[in-house]
């Protein structure tokens, strides 16, 4: 595996970049990908099926000027900006058994990604609903993937020196939670970790074994993605 830490001047271009990364690997081969990226502006981003309307304040968003973006992976609706660390990992499916099937894959990734916050964190993380990491039952990172026929990706954030208190403000009370959300709010249920972005970095860079930087990025075919899709209201706005 490579590893590649490039944050993109836009959010669209950096949602664009993880496809890219994907239809990249899909198309040509080659190894596997750990990428980090850090928004330096915030931002609401949808799960594919999510609906615009039962996930997000739309009214505020607009009245503070907080894009909605719609990513190509599954999962539920977050609010992203400074403070919050992106990790995307592109493996190739039929690298191990595990990644065969959606629930396998879900497992085997947030197995790695919890021991290696674990041992930073000195105490227990667990994996609740079915992509979550939580500590104390309160949750400080979603994940989701997004499956091809011989390459997936799986991504996620981890919410580092982030202010909680947008998330009540731009986004709704989901539709569908996990039982063990047990109907708090957003302030109730989430928390941050007090570690630095660089230090998660190395976890998982150790964890995932990442020895080389990744020498090819898919620059065009992600402003083409862009183009086409992240940086139109007719993706964004599609439910």
């Amino acid at each position: 595996m490579t590893w590649l830490d490039l944050t993109l001047p836009t959010p669209a271009e950096n949602l664009a970049c993880d496809e890219a990364l994907l239809d990249a690997a899909e198309e040509q081969g080659g190894s596997a990908v750990l990428r980090f990226w850090e928004s330096p502006s915030h931002f609401v981003v949808l799960g594919y099926a999510n609906k615009v309307a039962e996930e997000a304040n739309v009214e505020v968003c607009h009245e503070q000027g907080v894009p909605i973006l719609r990513r190509c992976s599954g999962g539920g609706t977050v609010v992203q900006g400074p403070g919050c660390l992106n990790y995307s990992v592109i493996l190739r499916i039929y690298q191990v058994p595990e990644l065969q099937s959606i629930t396998g894959t879900n497992q085997w990734v947030m197995s790695r990604n919890r021991d290696a916050i674990a041992r930073l964190l000195g105490r227990p993380v667990s994996i609740e609903g079915h992509t979550d990491l939580a500590t104390g039952q309160l949750k400080f990172s979603g994940n989701a993937q997004r499956r091809k026929r011989e390459w997936l990706l799986f991504h996620g954030t981890f919410l580092l020196d982030f202010d909680l208190s947008i998330i009540e403000k731009v986004l709704r009370t989901p539709p569908r939670q996990p039982a063990y959300r047990d109907h708090r709010s957003h302030n109730e249920f989430i928390t941050r970790l007090t570690l630095s972005s660089a230090s998660v970095k190395a976890a998982l860079v150790e964890v995932w074994q990442a020895k080389a930087a990744c020498a090819s990025v898919p620059y065009e075919r992600t402003q083409n993605l862009v183009t086409n899709r992240y940086g139109r209201d007719e993706w964004n706005f599609s439910r």
